[in-house]
This record gives C-alpha cells, sequence and structure tokens, in this order.
C-alpha cells in the first residue's frame, strides 16, 4: 500500500511539472540579426508564449525597449518581464504573444545626426522582417505593438508617431520626453556622454535644436502632426509622480488632450525605476494586448 501512494504522490508531482512548465514561456537572450545598414550582428532576446512550442498558430508580437544604460537582457533580468506574461497569459489578462526586446546601445532609436548610426533604419528595413521571418509572427499592424522604459519610452513614442502604418498600440512607461528648454538645459557634461553621438557634439543652446532634434522631439512631432494621423495608434503613457520626466510625459498628455487625440495617461506613485517599471508592465502589455483582440 505505501509504494502505491508512493508512486500516486510521484504521478502527481510530475503532472503538477507538467503543467507548470506548460505555463511557463520560453526566453532566449544571446541572439542576433545580421545589419547590412550598422555593419555589425545586433542582439536581441525573446519571450514566446508557453504554447508556442506545442502549436502550429501564428502569435500578435510586442517590440520591448530597455532604457539608456541597458541593453537586450534588462527586461528580463531587472523587469522579469517574462514572469510576468507568464502570469498574465495563464489569467487571461493578456493574450499569448512574442515579446521581443532588441539591443539599441546608446543610439535613442533613432538615425544619428550624421547619418553613421541609422538605428531607425536598421529596426524598420532589417530587423522587423528579419524577426518577422524567424517567428510565427502575425506580421500585420493590427498584431504588432511596441513598449519601452525612459529611452526605450521616447523610442516607442517616436516610432509609433513617425510610422504609425506599422503598430496598433504603443506603451511609453516614464518616456525621456523633454521641451526645448529642458533640452538645451541639459549639462555639458551629461550632453557629452548621453546626446552628443546621436544630436551632435559641442552643442549648446539653440544649437542643440537642430535638424535631428526637430525630426525626433516627441513635442514637435505631436504638433505637426494633424489630430487624425495622431490617432492610428493606441497610446499608453505612464510615468511617476517623483520622477523628473513626468514634466515632459504631463506636456504630451496636454499637447494631445488639446488635439482631441485618445490616449491613456498615468500618473502613479513612483520615481525613475525598476520597481516602478515592474508594477508597470502588466497593464502596458494588457493595453496593447486588448488591440489584438476583436471588439
Amino acid at each position: 500500500m505505501k509504494m502505491i501512494k508512493k508512486l500516486l504522490l510521484i504521478c502527481l508531482l510530475l503532472v503538477a511539472g507538467s503543467a507548470f512548465a506548460q505555463q511557463t514561456g520560453k526566453v532566449i537572450e544571446e541572439l542576433y540579426v545580421k545589419s547590412d545598414i550598422l555593419d555589425r550582428n545586433v542582439k536581441y532576446a525573446v519571450y514566446l508564449p508557453p504554447d508556442y512550442e506545442s502549436s502550429n498558430r501564428t502569435y500578435p508580437v510586442v517590440y520591448l525597449l530597455h532604457g539608456y544604460g541597458d541593453d537586450h537582457t534588462g527586461w528580463l533580468q531587472f523587469g522579469e518581464v517574462n514572469r510576468y506574461a507568464d502570469k498574465a497569459i495563464a489569467s487571461g489578462t493578456i493574450p499569448p504573444m512574442i515579446i521581443i526586446m532588441p539591443d539599441a546601445g546608446t543610439s535613442w532609436y533613432i538615425n544619428n545626426y550624421n547619418g553613421k548610426q541609422r538605428y531607425e533604419d536598421f529596426f524598420f528595413k532589417e530587423f522587423i522582417p528579419a524577426i518577422e521571418t524567424e517567428y510565427r509572427i502575425k506580421n500585420k499592424k493590427e498584431y504588432r505593438g511596441i513598449a519601452g522604459l525612459s529611452m526605450g519610452g521616447y523610442g516607442t513614442l517616436v516610432y509609433s508617431f513617425k510610422h504609425p502604418d506599422m503598430f496598433s498600440a504603443a506603451a511609453a512607461l516614464s518616456a525621456a520626453v523633454r521641451n526645448e528648454d529642458d533640452f538645451m538645459a541639459i549639462t555639458d557634461a551629461r550632453w557629452k556622454e548621453v546626446y552628443s553621438n546621436v544630436i551632435g557634439p559641442n552643442l549648446q543652446g539653440n544649437a542643440r535644436l537642430n535638424a535631428t532634434w526637430r525630426a525626433n522631439s516627441v513635442l514637435d512631432l505631436v504638433q505637426n502632426k494633424n489630430a487624425e494621423e495622431l490617432k492610428n495608434v493606441r497610446l499608453w503613457l505612464d510615468c511617476g509622480d517623483d520622477d523628473a520626466l513626468s514634466k515632459g510625459n504631463i506636456l504630451l498628455h496636454i499637447a494631445l488632450t488639446e488635439k482631441k487625440v485618445p490616449h491613456e495617461f498615468r500618473i502613479r506613485d513612483g520615481a525613475h525605476n525598476w520597481t516602478y517599471w515592474r508594477t508597470g508592465i502588466t497593464d502596458a502589455l494588457a493595453f496593447i494586448g486588448d488591440s489584438f483582440r476583436q471588439k
């Protein structure tokens, strides 16, 4: 009798372990896309939903962008996005989706001032086509979303405003949105470290508001587009009340409101850190996931 009980217990544990495994997505970190535009290999990480390897279906996709100083592993290592996605898929909060996390270095996700580092061109001309060939992805706007934090939140907004035909929804967490005065007020030391290779070296005052800045200023993009153009992508904005970037996010909210562009805007208790982003990623993915569902 004892032997039978032990066998039953082992069977139950195996069944429970199998059920758990089926609810856990697969993560692969050290992958890359060969880029002719950037003349190098660009790393990325992927999260595949729990049923990916046991099904033949195609999936919607979210491109999840990291912040300044992180890389393609940031959302996994610090954001634990795979754990939150597993839980949200299991509960039905989000539909099963593929999450792609590219490494953008310190590019700010745009083409730089002298055209030698054209990350935006790479992203749309090489990266997305390569990814959506490699995985079983529904490669249409209706099933494609984008999200990111800080620098990645900035990239999310720039891409959604400049390429509205590519995404159904965009979720920007603590996006690096600045108006002209705040951009010009960045210290020279900070400029040299963060912006000189992207916007231009040794720039001060009005010289910082050059053609590269104008083409990629979130607030300028909103100002220069009509309301109908801005309505092509559903928008989610989320920033902490103790975050220095809350001012730019509020200005963006006001600009969109004045143009009567529907969007979701959140100012929550929190700062510019992973504690804040971990508590926001599920809602951001749920917002994007709603775009993948038929109403």
